[in-house]
C-alpha cells in the first residue's frame, strides 16, 4: 500500500510492552524485536524509509504500577528500553523520535479522566509527568549522540502536538495574549525546555502555576516542578528536528479571574487561562466533534514554531483528517489539498520544513471512537477475518500528489462501476448505503498505526 501511494517514508511506533513486557532488560521478547525487524527490512526493501517512534503511549502495565511516568525511575528504563532498539534497529533506522504527544502522556493520562491510565487527577501530577518525560527525552537523546549517532548516521527527535489557538477577536488584546498563551502551555511545556535558547519551561507558566499554587494554599513549592541549572542545560538542544502533529484549530479567548470556563482548581485548564471553543466558527465539521477545517491554522502554527525556536527543522509528522466511512472521500481529499498548500505557504514564506506525514495509512482502532471514525486513505473491513483492505478516493489522490510533487486541485478521480461492485461486497451495511449515495463527510483521530512522509520540494 505503501509502495502504491509512492510514499517516500513510512512513520510507526514500538510497542515497549510487545519488546520488553514487564518494563525491565530482564525479559526481552524476541518475537517483538522480530516483528519490528522483519517490518524495517521489508520497508528497505521497497525502498520505503522507517520513521520509527519509540513510544507512543504504550507503557508496561508493571510500570504503571510503580507510578508510570510520575516516578523518576521510568528516566532510566526507558533509556534502557531505548538503548536496546536503538541496537536492534539503528544499523537500518535513520530517523528517530523519542516520544510522540507528551502532551497527551501526561495531561490527558493523568491530569483528567480521558486516557490511560485516566488518573483523572487535575493541576499536580501532569506536571510531574512532563518533568520525568523531558529528563527521559534528553537523556536518550544524549545516549544516542554518544554512542550511536557517529557511527549509525541518523538523527533524533521528539513531536509534540497542539491544535492551533485563533484568537476570537483579532482585534482583542486579551484574546491575542490568550492565544500566545495557550501556546506556550500546549507546545512550549515541551517545547521551550529543548528548543529555546535559554531552556527551562516558559515564563509564563512557571510565574502562573507559582503564584496560583500559593493563591491555593500549597505554600511556597510551586506545582510545576523546578529544573536545576545543570538539568536545563542537559534538556535543551536534544532534538535535531520540530515533529508536529496538528489538525484543527480552536477559537480562544481568556478565562478569566472568575474562571468563566468553569476549570477545576486547580488544573492545567485553569493553570493556562483560556477558553477554547468551535461553536463561533463556520467551518466545514467532521465525523470528530472536535475537529474543524481551518487550513489557515496549520499555516499559522508553523510560523509560530519558526519564530518562536529560531527556525528549527519542522516536519509534521500527523496531519489528516477522517469520516464515519465509505470510499468517496472527497472531504479527505479536499482537506490534504488545502492544508498542503498551507504548509507549502510556510515554506514560501521561510519555514525550514523538511517531510508531511499524512495520517494515516488505513482505518483504525480510534481510543474512545473504536472503529467508529475512519480517517485512512485505505478502508478496513473490520467484519473480515482478513481486515480486507480498499483503497479510497483520497488514497488516489495523494499518490498522485507523492508522485508528482505537486497539489492538483482538478485531479478528483471517480469509482468505476467495477470497483464499486468490489467495494460494495467488503464494506458493512452502512457504509454501503453512503457508497451508494456517495456522501462522505471530515472526520479526524489518533491512532498507534504507521502513516506517510511527503517530502515537500519546491
Amino acid at each position: 500500500m505503501v509502495k502504491e501511494l509512492h510514499a517516500g517514508t513510512y512513520r510507526f511506533s514500538l510497542s515497549w510492552p510487545r519488546i520488553m513486557p514487564g518494563g525491565y532488560m530482564n525479559h526481552v521478547s524476541t518475537a517483538g524485536i522480530k516483528y519490528y525487524s522483519n517490518l524495517i527490512d521489508e520497508l528497505l526493501r521497497y525502498n520505503i524509509t522507517p520513521m520509527v517512534t519509540i513510544y507512543h503511549w504504550e507503557l508496561p502495565q508493571k510500570l504503571q504500577e510503580l507510578g508510570g511516568w510520575t516516578n523518576p525511575e521510568i528516566i532510566p528504563l526507558f533509556k534502557d528500553f531505548a538503548r536496546l532498539v536503538l541496537e536492534m534497529y539503528g544499523d537500518r533506522v535513520k530517523i528517530w523520535t523519542t516520544i510522540n504527544e507528551p502532551w497527551h502522556v501526561c495531561e490527558h493520562g493523568y491530569g483528567v479522566d480521558y486516557m490511560a491510565p485516566s488518573y483523572n487527577f487535575p493541576g499536580i501530577p501532569a506536571y510531574l509527568c512532563g518533568h520525568n518525560l523531558l529528563k527521559a527525552h534528553a537523556e536518550v537523546v544524549h545516549m544516542y549522540r554518544d554512542l550511536f549517532q557517529k557511527r549509525q548516521g541518523g538523527r533524533i527527535g521528539i513531536t509534540l502536538d497542539t491544535s492551533w489557538p485563533e484568537p476570537r477577536n483579532p482585534d482583542s488584546a486579551e484574546d491575542r495574549e490568550a492565544s500566545e498563551r495557550a501556546m506556550q502551555f500546549y507546545v512550549g511545556w515541551f517545547g521551550h525546555p529543548i528548543f529555546s535558547k535559554h531552556g527551562n519551561y516558559p515564563k509564563v507558566m512557571i510565574e502562573r502555576i507559582r503564584n496560583l499554587s500559593k493563591e491555593q494554599g500549597f505554600g511556597i513549592r510551586s506545582r510545576l516542578p523546578e529544573f536545576t541549572t545543570e538539568e536545563i542545560h542537559r534538556i535543551r538542544g536534544t532534538a535535531d528536528f520540530f515533529g508536529i502533529n496538528s489538525y484543527t484549530s480552536n477559537l480562544v479567548t481568556s478565562n478569566g479571574h472568575n474562571n468563566t470556563g468553569g476549570f477545576p482548581v486547580p488544573s492545567f485548564n485553569h493553570d493556562m487561562g483560556v477558553v477554547e471553543s468551535q461553536k463561533e466558527v463556520d467551518w466545514p465539521g467532521s465525523g470528530s466533534v472536535w475537529l474543524k477545517v481551518y487550513p489557515k491554522g496549520m499555516y499559522n502554527l508553523l510560523m509560530w514554531i519558526h519564530r518562536e525556536y529560531n527556525g528549527p527543522e519542522i516536519i509534521v509528522t500527523e496531519n489528516g483528517v477522517s469520516d464515519r466511512g465509505g470510499l468517496e472521500d472527497y472531504a479527505r481529499v479536499d482537506y490534504f489539498n488545502q492544508y498542503l498548500s498551507a504548509v507549502l505557504d510556510a515554506i514560501e514564506d521561510g519555514v525550514n520544513i523538511s517531510g508531511y506525514i499524512a495520517w494515516s495509512l488505513m482505518d483504525s482502532y480510534e481510543w474512545k471512537a473504536g472503529f467508529s471514525e475512519k480517517f485512512g486513505l485505505y478502508h478496513v473491513d473490520f467484519n473480515s477475518p482478513q481486515r480486507t483492505r480498499t483503497p479510497k478516493i483520497s488514497a488516489r489522490v495523494f499518490a498522485q500528489i507523492c508522485k508528482t510533487n505537486t497539489i492538483d486541485w482538478s485531479y478528483r478521480p471517480n469509482l468505476d462501476q467495477e470497483q464499486k461492485l468490489v467495494a460494495m461486497a467488503h464494506l458493512p451495511a452502512e457504509e454501503e448505503q453512503m457508497l451508494r449515495s456517495s456522501g462522505a463527510q471530515g472526520a479526524i483521530s489518533w491512532s498507534l498505526m504507521g502513516a506517510l512522509l511527503l517530502v515537500l520540494l519546491r
